[in-house]
């Protein structure tokens, strides 16, 4: 074992192997020397002359100038103060936005936040004016532009001037985009409901300039931690869901700047490439194939098209399964798809793979690409011949046997936007596909006889039926029956028309009593008709409000079927709510227990509040021409789709020219 230290005496040590220098010979302090410096002249170099090589410094950067700067860039001004008229602003606060915007792109790389370059045209003409009869959109409808096709029309925009914004930057020649209305379309004459109207807008201006600020391309805004939300139905990747989500709610509250921001991003962000997870095909067609197919059809813009085409094609490997049910997640990389795990067995879901027909058969109409219909056709066959216990329709379907799975049968999570679906292809195609409409009909005197009961208090509910057993549980997610039994009443005179009217009268004014009788006035995520309790949530995990658009749909499509002030009322009621109890300085979020007088927040701002919430919430305070029922249909998240033989904006017959 050697000593842990050696006493040394004299002038040599005893054994020369244990000797220490003490100091470093000249030549050795030199190379030493010449090696410092030259490490430090590279660092100096790389730093001052090579910021390209310093990605995480150069983002970090950027990202500071953006907190600093994104008050003044992006957050709108006060209201016009000191005796200011409306449209001009303050000439101190100009001069110092414009230097600072000044000082901000001086410090920027010069590509970051690059806009698409926009041909700015005057309209003119009786084309213009001609328009405004046409009863679809009180639109202008423009003649054919660089080779396009006649009668574009533009979708409804509000704006102060008649400046057309046209062949967008990306679009494929031949396209035409057009973001130009007359200033008062959609408005309604009462100035006290126009003020409701704009109250929403800046709603909805706050929610995407927020999430622009802190969470820009994520698929969800955190407004308390400012980041983006990586727990969201799509996971980690940056795929903008609340950019495709929200993009045609900015363009039908006539938020120009802010749809352009958004299109930009889409044009050159987007992409499916690379998203190692598997994605929802229902989810992913509501939220992107819904999305890009109404800007498609609002402004004509091929970009939304081939997206729309693009997104589509990585959901068909799906599809292939013995039955043509397709399953409920693809991994879009290899197009390996499965079920959850805890569906029944392996089943699908039929609010999922029910829940296709409105946008895969548009896509067929305006690509000419048949497959896509197919597709759903498929389903929908299987449907029809399948043999249904009383007339109803389960929540689970076997793939790969085509037999049902557990006997759960609901008009709330699970199966609502079937039976939805049913109807509104009826409508999309101007009344021609008989069948959804037989099947709708025959679905809702199966759920009218063993799923709809009356409270002892009155309140008309539809419940979960399990196991022939009813839960005498209600959904929020069931909340759009009110609007889906009024439409069922309305676009068909038959023998159910006074009875689905009397029902979804009913079932609107019970979601409303389940949002009035909580503190903050917004209604939890499910409740309950049992033990003297009616319409309020008795187990903690049903107290919540994530921000969800059902009940507010419902208000709308009552309130333009019959014009009834209450709707409106409750509808400014929810407004009012929203902005007590939901709004935070940075956003929109959702609140945990909607029974307590101050409910913690969940700290998402869903993308469906953009999408649907505020969209519903907007054409509830707009006049009828803004989106007239019989020429629109609404997919289950509020995208609208224009209704064949009715609407020009249809656009049938166009040929995508790729991704």
């Amino acid at each position: 074992m050697l000593p842990t230290y050696q006493r040394i005496s004299g002038s040599q040590p005893s054994n020369p192997l244990l000797s220490v220098r003490r100091s470093f010979r000249s030549s050795e302090k030199c190379l030493i020397l010449l090696v410092l410096l030259t490490f430090g002249f590279v660092c100096f170099g790389g730093f001052f002359f090579l910021p390209d090589n310093f990605g995480a410094d150069r983002l970090l950067k950027v990202y500071k100038q953006l907190q600093r700067a994104g008050p003044e860039i992006f957050i709108p001004p006060p209201p016009p103060a000191n005796g200011l008229l409306d449209g001009d602003e303050d000439p101190h606060k100009l001069n110092d936005r414009e230097k600072l915007q000044e000082k901000i792109q001086k410090e920027l790389p010069a590509d970051f936040l690059e806009k698409p370059d926009l041909d700015i045209g005057r309209s003119e003409g009786p084309e213009f004016d001609n328009a405004l009869d046409s009863g679809v959109l009180a639109p202008v409808v423009m003649g054919p532009m660089a080779g396009g096709p006649a009668g574009v029309v533009a979708p409804p925009q509000i704006i102060d001037e008649p400046d057309i914004k046209a062949a967008s930057k990306g679009s494929s020649p031949g396209s035409v985009v057009s973001n130009t209305f007359n200033s008062n379309v959609g408005e309604d004459p009462d100035p006290a409901v126009r003020e409701k109207r704009n109250k929403v807008k800046e709603m909805m201006i706050h929610a995407w300039d927020n999430y622009k600020l802190y969470a820009w391309g994520k698929n969800e805004l955190k407004p308390l931690t400012k980041r983006g939300h990586s727990g969201s139905i799509f996971g980690a990747f940056d795929l903008g869901a609340t950019i495709v989500d929200g993009l045609d709610t900015l363009y039908l509250m006539g938020l120009h700047k802010e749809f352009d921001e958004g299109r930009d991003w889409v044009e050159r962000k987007f992409t499916l490439e690379g998203v190692g997870m598997d994605l929802s095909v229902f989810e992913t067609n509501i939220r992107f194939i819904g999305g890009f197919l109404t800007c498609y059809a609002f402004t004509g813009d091929r970009l939304f098209l081939d997206k729309a085409k693009y997104v589509a094609d990585k959901l068909l490997p799906a599809f292939q399964t013995p039955t043509g049910i397709p399953y409920a997640l693809v991994n879009v990389n290899n197009g390996i798809s499965k079920n959850y795990g805890w569906a029944s067995g392996g089943s699908s879901i039929l609010s999922e793979f029910g829940t296709l027909h409105l946008e895969f058969s548009y896509l067929s109409d305006v690509t000419g690409d048949s497959v896509y219909r197919e597709r759903v056709q498929t389903i929908r066959s299987v449907l029809k011949d399948i043999e249904k216990p009383k007339g109803l329709y389960p929540n689970y379907l076997n793939p790969k046997t085509g037999k049902w799975g557990q006997q759960h049968m609901s008009l709330g999570a699970l199966g609502d936007s079937f039976y939805e679906y049913l109807l509104k292809a009826w409508i999309q195609s101007g009344h021609e596909d008989e069948e959804a409409r037989e099947m709708f009909d025959d679905a809702m005197q199966a759920i009218i006889q063993h799923m709809i009961r009356t409270s002892a208090g009155g309140l008309t509910y539809v419940s979960d039926l399990k196991f022939e057993r009813l839960d005498h549980k209600m959904d929020h997610l069931a909340c759009f029956a009110g609007g889906l039994f009024g439409l069922g009443g309305t676009t068909l005179n038959n023998q159910y028309s006074e009875k689905y009217m009397e029902i979804g009268e009913g079932i609107t004014n019970t979601c409303h009593e389940s949002y009035v009788r909580t503190y903050t006035r917004l209604g939890p995520e499910a409740f309950r008709f049992n033990d003297g309790v009616e319409a309020k949530a008795l187990k903690s995990g049903e107290k919540y409000y994530i921000l969800r658009p059902e009940t507010f749909e419902s208000y709308f499509i009552m309130w333009r079927l019959t014009h009834d002030q209450k709707y409106r009322d409750w509808g400014w009621d929810a407004v009012q709510a929203l902005e007590k109890h939901s709004r935070t300085p940075n956003g929109f979020s959702g609140l945990k227990n909607v029974y307590l007088t101050d409910p913690q927040k969940d700290d998402v701002q869903q993308s469906f509040f953009l999408a649907e919430t505020l969209k519903y919430l907007y054409l509830l305070f707009s006049d009828d021409s803004l989106l007239p029922l019989d020429d629109w249909v609404f997919n289950t998240e509020a995208h609208p789709l224009p209704v064949k033989g009715r609407n020009p904006l249809f656009r049938a017959a166009a040929t995508s020219s790729g991704p």
